[in-house]
This record gives C-alpha cells, structure tokens and sequence, in this order.
C-alpha cells in the first residue's frame, strides 16, 4: 500500500471515530404538556440554549440561581404545622386570613386576642408562623425553578431535589397533604376555614401543575407511581373544587378570586384529561369575567378599590393571561374577545402601562407600590400582540431575581402581598 493509500485509510478511520464521540446533532428534547406554559415554546427555547444562544444565558443564569436556593432548602410537609387544623388531622392544610388582626392583647383567658377585626391590605405577620401557608409557597416555587431548571440544563440535582419536595408535600402517606382546603384562611375564633381560601393555591398551584409536566419528559428519580399519584391527587383535588361548598362559593366570586378560581379549575381540567371542561372554562370568563370586572377605559373597578390597588389590579390579570394561556391549548383566544363596552385583556393591560414603565405615577390608592409587578403581564400581551405592550417591554423594570419571561412566558405574582 502507498504511502498516500495509507495516510487516506488513516484519515478515514479518524473521521470515523470522531463521528462516534462527536455526534452530528443532538436530539431535540420533548415538548411538555403543560397547562399554562407552552411546551413547543420550551421546547425551541431548550434548542436554543443548547445551540449556545448568548441573549438566553443571562436569564438561565438566574433561573439556575435560584434553583440551586433550593437545592439546601426543604423537604416541608403540612404535617409539620405546631398545631393541626381545625378537626385535629394534621394532613389537612391550614392558613390564617392575612388582613385580620386581634382586637385586644392575648390574655390566658383569651389567648387569641379576640376578636379579630379587618384591616385590609396590612397583612398581620403571625400568619406566616404556625401554619402551612408559607411552607407551601416554597413548595409551588422550588418545584417550579427546579423543573424548569432540569428541563433547560439537564443536571439531575433539579429534577431529583424537585421530586423529592413533591413526594413529601403530596404523595408519601406520613407527610401528604389531604386534597382540599377546609382550613384555609381561617379567622380564630370566627371561622375554621373560608371560601376564600382557595386562593391560598389558585395563585400558584398552576405552577406545580407545569412542573408535574416538566418532569414529566423524562426527569431522573421521577417515577411512574409518582405520576399516577400525582394525578389522583390533583383529580380529587379538582373534585373538592368542583364539588364543595367553598368551591362553589369561590367560583361564584365576582373580583380576582373568582377569576383564580377559573384559571385554578381550568388548568387541573386540562392536565387530568377533562379538555371539554377547561375549554368551557375559558370560554365562560368572557362574559362571566371580562364583561364586569374590566371596564370600558381598561381599569378593574373592584381591585381599584382596594388600598392595594395596583398589587390587586396585576394580580387579577396574573390570573387572567394564565387563563388565557389554557385558552390557547383548548382552542379559544381569550384575548381576542371584546365586551360590549370594548372592554378586554390588552386593554386592562395597557391601563397599567403609564405606571409600569415610569412614564407615569399610579392615580389610585397603594400601600406598597412596586413598578417590577406588571412587568410579566406587559410580556404576556406583547406576546399576545399588543402594540403599546410591546413597546413597553424595553422600559419594564426587572423583578427581584431577573426577568425570566425568556424561559417561563406565563405570568407569575411579582410581588410579595397575597390574600
């Protein structure tokens, strides 16, 4: 063989091996079927990283951030409460209503400090402390960074840290949370649980619902007895919303926890198979919702009367675009709808925009003012194709912790006041 006959087989075989530990190109990772978020989008959004796209690492650097918070945090559990609920059964979750305060100092004798009186907006830091309310916080938003973050990165400390918060809060028969809420919100010495409550879970769970989704593509340490569990679990959990007396007394709300209620039920309708009842849903918000609650100039009445207006009013339309979000996988574009008096989702938004941007003060009553808190709802109708939305985008201000629309375009609760 010739000196060159035996270079050209020396290049073949070198080529050849290359081959084998450089693969052309990499397979495209899942799409998963998420309620709110949009799987393809994920998905391209995962290619693109993957192809090295520089104006995506900024944000994932502040997704991995946080998620890597976690990773030292947890597991909570709704048994670990210093007292149970109301009834004595540890699994049940309990929270207390956040704008209600004793009325005089605990004495022996009344060790409560009733009765309790409303002070709306001023939230009473003994709710954050011998209940469940914030521990399940923790839950909704680790499980949400950690999915996304595995689904982005593939590290397995994402995804095994994510199921292991979720098996303790819902699945594992020492520390699972029973699927209701009869003991939210409560006043003591008034009511053992209200309607109200729900929203306790209608402002976030829909973020667990998408992390269930995640994982769902294949995460490591996520089995299929947890899916299955998972999914009874938020099967009977859609049966106490649909069915209870406080289910149907949240639903019935005519402010934003009627319109939590609806994104809440929509997205457990879709994730649990119940497609035509999600739909329903959507297609219900419009003259159910939009019609009374969004005025013709675009502002939100109800939340407008609150002394934390704008906190309510880009906490309802959290709700909202969530909802249409579902929307959008069941066939209907709520954000195309119009009421009789042109009122509608972008024109809600444009409201905010003076405010959200800088440009302007905010003309109503808050307490606690935070620009940052319409910025994902401003994205959500730039996506959405709003013109004035999307020349506002440039000018938003960035929430604690980055903007994050580029990896999880679904609206979140900015800022900290709920309730």
């Amino acid at each position: 063989m010739s000196g060159r006959s035996r270079a050209a087989v020396l290049l073949a075989a070198v080529v050849t091996f290359g081959a084998v530990l450089v693969p052309s190109a990499q397979a495209a990772p899942r799409a998963p079927e998420t309620a709110v978020l949009d799987g393809a989008r994920l998905q391209q959004t995962k290619l693109r990283l993957d192809r090295g796209d520089p104006q995506l690492h900024r944000a994932l650097r502040d997704l991995t951030a946080r998620a890597d918070n976690w990773l030292g945090q947890g597991p909570w559990t709704v048994v670990d409460k210093p007292k149970p609920a109301p009834g004595g059964d540890a699994h049940d979750y309990l929270s207390q209503a956040p704008y209600w305060w004793p009325s005089t100092a605990p004495t022996a004798d009344n060790p409560w400090g009733c009765p309790y009186v409303q002070r709306d907006g001023q939230r009473n830091p003994e709710v954050d402390s011998g209940t469940d309310r914030q521990d399940v916080e923790k839950v909704f938003d680790s499980t949400y960074d950690l999915s996304l973050a595995w689904y982005y990165t593939g590290r397995r400390t994402y995804a095994e840290k994510a199921a292991q918060v979720l098996r303790t809060w819902f699945l594992a028969p020492a520390t699972r949370m029973n699927p209701n809420l009869n003991h939210a919100q409560f006043i003591p010495c008034k009511y053992d649980g209200r309607a109200i409550g729900i929203i306790d879970f209608s402002q976030s769970y829909t973020s667990v619902v998408d992390a269930l989704a995640i994982l769902g593509t294949g995460a490591p340490g996520w089995t299929k007895s947890d899916r299955t569990g998972m999914t009874r679990w938020n099967s009977d959990f859609l049966g106490w919303l649909k069915n209870s007396a406080f289910g149907k007394e949240e639903g019935a709300a005519a402010n934003n926890h009627g319109t939590f209620y609806d994104m809440q039920l929509a997205a457990l309708a879709y994730a649990t198979g119940d497609r035509a009842l999600a739909r329903r849903t959507v297609l219900d918000a419009r003259a159910k919702r939009i019609d009374p609650q969004i005025a013709g100039d675009g502002s939100q009445p109800q939340e407008l009367a609150r002394t934390r207006s704008w906190h309510y009013s880009t906490f309802d339309l959290v709700a909202y675009t969530r909802l249409a979000a579902i929307g959008r996988h069941v066939g209907v574009d709520l954000w195309s709808y119009q009421g009789p008096d042109g009122q509608g989702l972008s024109k809600a938004v444009d409201y905010l925009l003076p405010a959200a941007t800088g440009a302007a003060p905010w003309p109503h009553p808050e307490l606690e003012f935070h620009r940052y808190a319409a910025s994902d709802v401003v994205h959500a109708a730039a996506d959405a194709g709003d013109g004035a939305a999307q020349t506002a985008v440039r000018k938003l201000e960035a929430p604690p912790g980055g903007d994050l629309w580029a990896l999880r375009p679904a609206a979140e609760q900015l800022d900290s006041i709920a309730g």
